[in-house]
């Protein structure tokens, strides 16, 4: 894009590149007043995030720069039907304005930017790589729900490590009025876990399933809130029974529901188990877009549907980094048949599966979606025998270990009985831990202010006490 001569950069601003898409030209609303430029920006996603806005509002950004003037709109064209999004630079300006700087800063370094994990790395190509590094590195965020700022609090503290951080975790015991609360999410017993690789537990965690347990994993694309796989698995052991129903088109969607329903229906006191929250939102949308007339014990269990993410989070501690289903159950011995389908490579598979139709692609979906019911069937066991009594529960787990009755942690960790941590550090303790005599540091070592002590403190003597004679009183005489 061009610059006139009288309307080029100073020299101080810094130079923002950026690929904007279109610009569309309005006319001047008045005599001498200027026309409004607008940046457009296209995207395929029906759904949009901020990430956006922010996008537009970063060429609304560089193309004022290049104008010499503010733009405060902009619009975004997305989805399927093309639809239209006006957006008010004004409100997003600042944000924009800051990120752009912070990656300006990032690129003028000569040093490379921290590696840390966050929840785009599951879009990107370089995921292993990086989790590699961060795994070499002790990362902490490898520890997912980790915040930012939580990051830089323990980096103030001196905390890089997942395993530094695990030695900061003090079990604490809960007030009585507490003890039925949800306790809350500690970073730090996470970090124990991994570091002691042995399940830790918080209170007395009852997970019991007394009806005829259901699990429920749903495949879909949520850009587009079409759900095209649902698996079903009814039962536990040699008798559970799998079901898995495929919709071609969205025009099928209600059809593979009512299917579902009707299954769910037969099953005697039904009790539906998922992870996470897609199932949830997935049972209630479906029910909005094509009901559940008629099958009133389905409609019950969908009521009750137990959420078995919200059982293990801050109650159940596993030697894995993150709560997905996938390193839980790996945790526990299950083996995954087709890893690459993990996250969002399986929206892409789908969506080659719409080109191309080709069976091994639907049939490896299919796949994947049986592997992840029988996943959550291996992990709601393994949280049954949690459930169990503590007695019982120690003796058949030996990597299991329950906060309340850890013994509480000395004051000063790093300090062994040697007086040191690591070898290097016993000369300085060496050093720095005296005798008793050598603790006191004395000031008056002169023999002169000695004897001037000793002579000040012989004239501040106490004088013996004499009798005071008692003066008489008017009184007496």
């Amino acid at each position: 894009m061009g610059t006139c001569p009288e309307r080029r950069l100073p020299e101080q601003r810094p130079c923002r590149p950026a690929r904007i898409h279109a610009v569309e030209r309005l006319p001047p609303p008045g005599r001498c007043k200027p026309a409004q430029f607008i940046p457009i920006r296209f995207t395929f996603f029906n759904k949009l995030t901020k990430d956006g806005p922010l996008s537009v509002a970063f060429d609304a950004l560089v193309l004022s720069e290049v104008l010499g003037r503010d733009v405060s709109l902009g619009k975004i064209i997305h989805g399927d039907n093309h639809a239209s999004l006006k957006v008010k630079i004004p409100t997003l300006l600042p944000k924009a304005r800051k990120i752009s700087e912070k990656i300006s800063a990032l690129l003028a370094s000569a040093s490379p930017p921290d590696l840390i994990l966050n929840r785009h790395c599951e879009e990107c190509e370089f995921r292993d790589r990086c989790r590699q590094k961060a795994l070499e590195k002790d990362e902490p965020s490898l520890l997912s729900g980790m915040s930012a700022k939580e990051r830089q609090k323990f980096r103030s503290k001196g905390i890089f490590t997942v395993t530094q951080l695990s030695y900061t975790f003090r079990p604490r015991r809960r007030p009585k009025r507490l003890r039925n609360k949800r306790d809350r999410y500690y970073h730090a017993l996470k970090a124990l876990a991994i570091r002691e690789n042995k399940i830790h537990i918080i209170g007395s965690p009852e997970f019991k399933i007394e009806s005829t347990p259901v699990y429920l994993d749903v495949e879909g694309l949520p850009d587009s809130d079409f759900y095209y796989l649902i698996g079903l698995r009814i039962g536990n052991g040699e008798a559970a029974v799998q079901h898995s129903w495929w919709a071609d088109t969205v025009e099928e969607e209600g059809k593979i529901w009512r299917q579902f329903l009707a299954i769910l229906e037969t099953v005697e006191k039904p009790v539906v188990l998922h992870y996470g929250s897609y199932e949830a939102i997935f049972a209630k949308n479906m029910r909005k877009r094509h009901g559940s007339v008629g099958a009133a014990i389905a409609a019950r269990a969908l009521d009750a549907m137990i959420n078995v993410l919200s059982f293990v989070f801050a109650q159940v501690y596993f030697p894995v980094h993150t709560n997905s289903l996938k390193d839980l159950a790996s945790c526990l011995g299950f083996a995954w048949p087709d890893t690459a389908l993990y996250g969002p490579n399986s929206i892409r598979s789908r969506i080659m599966w719409e080109r191309s139709y080709e069976t091994a692609l639907r049939e490896a979906l299919i796949a994947y979606n049986i592997a992840d019911c029988r996943a959550l069937q291996c992990l709601c066991n393994h949280l049954s025998m949690l459930s169990q009594d503590r007695s019982t529960m120690q003796t058949a787990r030996m990597d299991l270990i329950n906060v309340e009755e850890m013994k509480p942690l000395p004051r000063f960790l790093l300090i062994n009985k040697d007086g040191a941590a690591l070898p290097e550090f016993k000369a300085i303790n060496k050093a720095a831990y005296w005798d008793y005599q050598r603790t006191r540091v004395y000031v008056r070592t002169s023999k002169i202010i000695k004897k001037a002590s000793r002579q000040r403190s012989g004239s501040r003597a106490k004088r013996p006490l004499t009798e005071r004679k008692r003066m008489p009183l008017k009184s007496d005489s």
